[in-house]
């Protein structure tokens, strides 16, 4: 009997990981690390590496860009807001899907 609810604790603590990882982007800014609530439950973007890729080329993903990722870039000093609100309109106007 204890052998079973081992088995079921840890299914248990395997999905809620699972969940935790289709709901947040980990997106590493360098010295820290970030969560970043996402739109919808998808693996696209789980992990992200910032460090080195430029502002232009983090907002130019769309599901980063709808999840607010702007908002982490003026929070770490990578952008300003005004800069910020223009960019995501030009983006956001562009039909490509990146």
């Amino acid at each position: 009997m204890l052998k079973k609810i081992k088995m079921w604790v840890l299914v248990a603590l395997a999905a809620a990981a699972g969940y935790f990882l289709l709901s947040y982007h980990l997106i590493y800014m360098g010295e820290s690390v970030q969560f970043l609530k996402k739109k919808r439950l998808t693996s696209a973007y789980t992990f992200f590496w910032a460090p080195g890729k430029s502002v232009e080329d983090i907002l130019s993903i769309d599901t980063l860009r709808e999840a607010g990722i702007g908002g982490l870039l003026v929070k770490a000093g990578r952008l300003d807001p005004k800069t910020r609100q223009e960019m995501e309109s030009w983006f956001a106007e562009d039909p490509v899907y990146y």
